[in-house]
């Protein structure tokens, strides 16, 4: 499906990793555009992936990271 959408190395990271979501939780997803990837295909991908999976997904590539915080995802970051 991420290629379609112009993106690869699909991840999941945030508390579905450590262990500490809940149902109200939403399923934090990581992937890296394409060459020529575009919002509407990143939009594309978010709302396919809540169709398919029934929760909230928050979509962010690593440039989307705060500095701060981008080492710790990215070592934290399980391929999907």
């Amino acid at each position: 499906m991420v290629l379609r959408f112009k993106t690869a190395n699909p991840r999941v990271f945030g508390s579905v990793v450590r262990g500490d979501d809940s149902d109200e939780s939403d399923l934090d997803r990581l992937v890296d555009p394409l060459p020529g990837t575009t919002l509407f295909d990143l939009g594309g991908l978010l709302v396919a992936l809540e169709e398919l999976l029934g929760v909230r997904v928050d979509l962010l590539t690593p440039g989307d990271l705060p500095v701060k915080f981008r080492a710790r995802v990215l070592a934290e970051a399980m391929p999907v």
